[in-house]
């Protein structure tokens, strides 16, 4: 696994993810500051949900391993993305970890008496029924979102390369801090999603902590890039429906419940490899 580890070059594999993102981000953020003057189609092409700039992960990844691995890396890769063999215990992991350490904090703060904002998934709902909206909403998220967009990337491609120069931990701490700076126009852009409209420093500590979440699970999952994948679409899917960043009470919660989970996960699966070892 070494060997495979170390075959291309991760800092170029950054590069082209951002070069190709921010082609599409970058510009669209001046036009929203005021600095920049579109044309009228493009703006309309870049600020509506065709703009690709979220592939910049997926198509640097499938680039880089096939120039460096050829054909059987291309396949090799997308086998890990339909790896569902990941055990019973991790499904419960991936699917409801997120929604306990999102969800908890935002019932407490409605029972501390803080005003709970409505929810985006209330307005985007409309006239369909909650429940049924919720499973859309999923399958939506997950092909359009930025799972399917970043999970080949972040975790398919960096994150194994990471692993050959640094321990799980640190890897999680950089990657965090490269997901987060990939961001960056975003937070230029006026968009609905709560953890876009919150200070720089929530959103790098929210992307370090559950990067490190990442980690754990793809690294006990047998590098599996389908749990990544539903994890991905679990975090944002939450965001979608639980508005616990928009409260002061939630969001300190949440801070509070995840560094200490995270604390106890490099305690019992040590910060080498946030791995369980089979003896």
């Amino acid at each position: 696994m070494k060997e495979e580890q170390k075959k291309g070059n991760v800092w170029l594999f950054f590069i082209i993810a951002f070069g190709f993102s921010w082609l599409f981000w970058v510009p669209l953020a001046l036009a929203e500051q005021g600095i920049l003057s579109l044309p009228d189609g493009l703006y309309q092409f870049l600020s509506g949900d065709n703009n690709p700039g979220a592939w910049g992960p997926f198509v640097a990844a499938f680039l880089m391993t096939a120039i460096y691995e050829g054909w059987s890396g291309v396949k090799a890769m997308i086998k890990r993305g339909l790896n569902v063999k990941i055990g019973w215990k991790w499904y419960l992991v991936v699917f409801l970890l997120l929604p306990l350490l999102i969800g908890l904090p935002l019932l407490v703060a409605q029972i501390a008496g803080e005003a709970i904002p409505e929810s985006m998934a209330i307005g985007m709902a409309g006239e369909t029924p909650l429940p049924i909206f919720a499973v859309i909403a999923f399958f939506v998220i997950f092909f359009k979102g930025g799972p399917l967009q970043e999970e080949f990337g972040w975790r398919g491609y960096a994150t194994d390369r990471l692993l050959a120069k640094f321990n799980a931990l640190w890897t999680g701490i950089i990657m965090g801090v490269l997901w987060t700076s990939w961001h960056l126009p975003l937070l230029f852009i006026p968009r609905e999603e709560s953890y876009y409209n919150r200070p720089v420093w929530g959103f790098l500590l929210t992307a370090i902590l559950v990067t490190i979440l990442f980690t754990w699970i793809y690294n006990n999952t047998n590098r599996s890039i389908f749990a990544t994948l539903i994890f991905h679409t679990m975090f944002n899917w939450t965001n979608t429906f639980f508005p616990t960043f928009e409260t002061d009470i939630g969001g300190l919660l949440f801070f509070g419940l995840t560094i200490t989970l995270v604390a106890v996960i490099v305690w019992q699966f040590g910060q080498a490899k946030l791995k369980q070892e089979v003896i």
